[in-house]
């Protein structure tokens, strides 16, 4: 009799959230696309424009983001009574940009969008960027969701194919597959890529046992000619999303400033995330949170690669790997990262503090001893010193093993539980 209530309970709780997203929302999508401008000290957001898109592929439940992960957060409001009906956290290109050395001299923009169900009434929309761990506002805007300057056409309509089909978007979390560089003779080949994508993620636990809470779709966009751009090769390619290695000249960095071709092509279907698949067998690629994923779809370790750069766009796990002394700096030590998987032990009782055996020492060493512990081990987020991971080894650190580290996945299984409820 007491389950026969609490079930009761659940399902009357679920059913007044769904009503909340019914009074304040339709079941499309309102598109924010602005300019992100600046240099490395100081950025500005400017509004560009407007656009209806006829899906929307997000939780109708969990409208307001708690996990505040990301170096960016979009708060939006009722303009009439000031209540926060929706918010999400993202990072963009542009704000890695600003820690190049690049930045130091040079002023730069580039296009970047957020989304939100569209909504009923007027909304207030504001933007935040995070600053010693704190978010705070540099952009907002009152939105007119019944002007005429909001765009209705569809910029790049094309067939859409299934890759992996389990249910209603707003209860899956929805992932869009994007072709770059693949001509319209080789969408065969794009198909059997999008399925060693599938065949990657949900080989690896814990996303193999939640398989069935994923949808997965497919653009079939062609381009005009095969592969992408290698600046360094004097090789260009006219490709339909503009992707270029060699971002931020970094060789195997492979990314795109087309934020409006990658959002138009997605919008053929109801999404969460973008992963953009490259038709190239030159290793490289990149994830930014909520931003987009991408990789070339001709590397033998491509499986491994899918996985571990998802974790980047699913919900910003941190890479706990150390790089060259050039990054030494990405992490203040004085401020504990958002990343799930790193700490700087600023506010580790916020982090896995309560995962951790209390016969292991913080920081642990890595020994033999603690080899196959959960503990707080230096290095990390490409820092030999002051930040911290939890595991001497994981699929967000090497590719020597097969499995991600305990909390690594808690923060997955918390992730795919908000987008998926």
């Amino acid at each position: 009799m007491k389950k026969t209530f609490t079930l009761i309970l659940l399902l009357l709780a679920g059913i007044s959230v769904q009503a909340q997203f019914d009074k304040f929302f339709y079941n499309k999508t309102l598109r924010m696309d602005y300019i992100h401008a600046g240099e490395s000290t100081h950025e500005e957001i400017y509004f560009e424009e407007l656009l209806e898109e006829p899906f929307w592929g997000g939780s109708k439940v969990n409208l307001v983001d708690t996990a505040f992960y990301g170096n960016y957060y979009l708060n939006v409001y009722d303009a009439e009574s000031d209540q926060q009906i929706y918010s999400r956290g993202y990072s963009t290109l542009f704000g890695e940009w600003m820690a190049t050395a690049e930045a130091d001299s040079v002023n730069f923009s580039a296009c970047e969008t957020v989304v939100m169900p569209y909504p009923k009434k007027d909304v207030c929309v504001e933007i935040c960027h995070r600053e010693k761990g704190k978010l705070v506002p540099v952009f907002s805007r009152k939105l007119d969701v019944d002007s005429y300057f909001i765009k209705k056409e569809r910029r790049m309509v094309y067939p859409t194919y299934d890759v992996l089909y389990s249910g209603d978007p707003a209860k899956c979390v929805d992932i869009v597959l994007l072709p770059e560089g693949y001509t319209a003779d080789e969408m065969g080949q794009f198909k059997e890529d999008c399925k060693a994508f599938v065949d990657g993620v949900f080989a690896y636990s814990p996303y193999k046992e939640n398989k069935e809470r994923f949808n997965v779709r497919a653009v079939m966009a062609p381009s005009e000619e095969s592969g992408t751009d290698i600046p360094a090769e004097n090789c260009w390619r006219k490709t339909i999303l503009n992707t270029s290695f060699y971002t931020f000249n970094s060789e195997r960095y492979l990314m795109s400033f087309d934020n409006k071709s990658i959002r138009d092509l997605a919008s053929n279907v109801p999404y969460d995330f973008v992963y953009i698949l490259v038709n190239s067998q030159k290793y490289g690629g990149g994830a930014i949170y909520n931003h987009y994923g991408i990789s070339v779809s001709g590397n033998e370790l491509k499986e491994k690669i899918y996985a571990h750069e998802f974790c980047h766009v699913f919900l910003g796990l941190a890479d706990e790997y150390v790089g060259t002394t050039a990054y030494n700096d990405m992490y203040d030590a004085s401020v504990e990262p958002w990343e799930a998987n790193l700490t700087t032990l600023v506010d580790f009782s916020t982090k896995w503090a309560d995962m951790l055996d209390k016969d292991v020492p913080v920081p642990t060493p890595a020994t033999k001893k603690y080899m196959n512990t959960l503990g707080v081990f230096e290095g990390g987020g490409y820092a030999a010193t002051g930040v911290y991971r939890p595991a001497v080894d994981c699929m967000m650190n090497t590719f020597n093993g097969d499995v991600f580290c305990p909390v690594c996945k808690r923060a997955i299984l918390r992730q795919i539980d908000f987008y998926a409820k």
